[in-house]
């Protein structure tokens, strides 16, 4: 079932709006073809010439509707900057609807077609369905207000130029302007909903971005404000050894004993700030997977007791957040995502549910290796990972691992900026940026003070 389902649950919210709103378009064609095009094959009110001229109107409405289902298609990519305006395509299915709606009047004036109402059906249906698929060739779909009028304007003075009488000159002009109008109408809403929801699908994309690059940026700023300071006393005391060494004064030694520590120190800074980077804490990366979720319009709700847990457990834990979270983001299309940590029977229990139903796996149907990376990871604190579906069509993330509460603190709003200690690695896509800085210059400035 599921590979018969993959082809729509495998796209994402902006990909299902785009291919609904295509098949809408390719439907109008057979809508065309069956409510119009069987017409004049069905009517009885021929002349002798009625059959051959019945199979003409026909496939002259047929061809009416695939060359507008062709430019509908063709527009739709020109409104997502895929390709350029299909105006040759436009420019034919003008001439078309002209001629054919021309050719049809002429022969109702000259009494060959005797039936007015298969006439108002085939000139009326031409022109309404030509407004469907010009509508998204224009920049400013508003100017349509102006041009269907004016297309039953002209399709009734038409009309009453060739001798028939005014009444159905009349009827023609507002039977296309209210038809045709509404039908722009729905067409040009139709259009303009599914490129409002791709640029916001491209907006996601780049609000993760930034806030990737925006870590990064605080990341490299962290390190210059640690390796510049030290750096520079190192480029001091180097300069300051080498011009005692030339006065062969004892002094030298000293100084570059100095500097041999400042090195070290430096270089214990700067582990202490890249391991700060690289482990991930429970509290950060659930606050984290609720704010790029929400970011992303997925309902998602934390429920989480104030446990205090090892450090290897908190990050342990914390990765198996951070995963599921990119993959609720990549693999998914969900609508509702639900966190729960909860201690049960000696242990810490963290599972993560969501509604898209995403198979986390690499492209081509291939496993990915991000859930086995989570079990080497539990694996190292005695726990383990379970994935699959859960009730009501759900999938679910279980991560079970062995602990219990050493002391209990209440139960706080994640909503409270990430700790100091703990900031998030920016090479996860689901990681948000803390509002502090683990050694940011505003907090060595007050801890110089």
């Amino acid at each position: 079932m599921s590979r018969l389902t993959g082809w729509w649950s495998g796209r994402g919210s902006a990909a299902k709006v785009e291919l609904y709103t295509r098949w809408s378009f390719h439907f109008f064609m057979v809508i065309e073809i069956a409510a119009i095009g069987l017409v004049p094959v069905s009517s009885s009110r021929y002349n002798p010439l009625a059959t051959p001229l019945g199979l003409a109107l026909t496939l002259l409405v047929c061809a009416h509707a695939v060359l507008n289902a062709v430019l509908s298609s063709r527009a739709l990519d020109w409104a997502l900057d895929r390709r350029d305006r299909p105006v040759r395509l436009a420019t034919a299915l003008i001439l078309l609807t002209a001629g054919g709606s021309l050719t049809v009047i002429a022969l109702r004036a000259s009494g060959v077609l005797d039936d007015p109402s298969t006439v108002a059906a085939v000139v009326t249906g031409l022109v309404t369905f030509t407004m469907s698929g010009l509508v998204l060739c224009v920049r400013r779909p508003r100017r349509m207000l102006y041009v269907v009028p004016a297309a039953g304007l002209a399709t009734g003075t038409a009309v009453v130029a060739m001798g028939i009488h005014p009444g159905e000159g009349l009827g023609y002009a507002i039977g296309i302007t209210l038809s045709g109008g509404g039908l722009a109408a729905a067409c040009g809403f139709s259009a303009w909903l599914m490129k409002i929801v791709w640029e916001l699908e491209r907006s996601r994309d780049v609000q993760a971005r930034l806030a990737v690059a925006e870590e990064r940026l605080r990341f490299g700023r962290d390190l210059h404000d640690i390796l510049g300071r030290n750096l520079s006393v190192i480029a001091l005391k180097s300069e300051l050894a080498v011009q005692l060494a030339r006065r062969e004064r004892p002094e030298a030694v000293d100084q570059m004993i100095e500097v041999q520590r400042i090195a070290q120190e430096s270089q214990r800074e700067v582990r202490d700030v890249v391991r700060g980077y690289r482990e991930a804490d429970l509290r950060v990366e659930l606050e984290g997977a609720r704010g790029v979720l929400d970011a992303a319009g997925i309902d998602c709700s934390v429920d989480s007791p104030g446990l205090v847990l090892a450090a290897e457990v908190q990050a342990a834990l914390g990765w198996v957040v951070r995963e599921t979270t990119t993959n609720v983001l990549r693999h998914g299309n969900a609508q509702r995502c639900a966190i729960a940590v909860r201690e049960e029977e000696g242990a810490v229990l963290l599972t993560v549910e969501n509604d898209g139903v995403g198979s986390p796996s690499g492209p081509g149907g291939a496993p990915g290796s991000g859930l086995a990376g989570l079990r080497e990871r539990l694996a190292a604190v005695g726990g383990t990972l379970e994935a699959g579906p859960g009730d009501d069509g759900t999938f679910r993330v279980t991560a079970r691992v062995p602990g219990s509460r050493t002391s209990a603190m209440p139960r706080t709003s994640l909503a409270s900026p990430a700790s100091p200690a703990s900031p998030v690695s920016p090479a996860s896509p689901a990681s948000p940026v803390s509002p502090a800085s683990p050694a940011s210059p505003a907090s060595r400035t007050e801890a110089n003070r």
